[in-house]
């Protein structure tokens, strides 16, 4: 089931209601979720190798607190944080300044930043460590079965 956009996040807390929650598709929701959104996001940087480490471990860090509580959305979660750690790194790796198009809407030409590379590379890890969690895949499939 896709990604419920419609539901007001602003007033829900997904983990008094976890069967509110539609895992979706890649990073689907990430800036919406709370209180999540709230718990992780300060600790989501990627500007350097070092500062990606930092917030790659304190926010896998965060999906074991949420696995230890038997949270299952907010293991989502700090999932769909580790892997945004990636696709904006990379992003930023491709095109300074994080901007794929030029103003006239064509794609700019890519201009690699080996230092955003790197921090890229750091959450690929974490993020190939959680798809392949067995734990985590067994909770999303049991959470995707009871509540779509």
């Amino acid at each position: 089931m896709p990604f419920n956009y419609q539901l007001d996040y602003s007033n829900v807390d997904l983990r008094q209601h976890p069967e509110l929650y539609r895992v979706g598709r890649g990073e689907q929701g990430v800036l919406l979720v709370e209180p999540y959104k709230s718990e992780i996001l300060p600790y989501w940087r990627f500007k350097t190798p070092e500062i990606a480490k930092e917030s790659a471990e304190k926010i896998y860090g965060l999906f074991e607190v949420y696995r230890k509580n038997d949270d299952f959305v907010g293991m989502d979660m700090a999932r769909k944080f580790i892997q945004m750690g990636y696709t904006r790194a990379r992003r930023y790796t491709n095109y300074k300044g994080g901007r794929k198009y030029n103003m006239d809407g064509t794609v700019k030409e890519r201009q690699i930043d080996t230092v955003k590379a790197k921090s890229a590379d750091i959450f690929k890890a974490y993020w190939d460590k959680i798809r392949q969690d067995d734990d985590y895949l067994k909770r999303k499939k049991s959470h995707q079965e009871s509540y779509g």
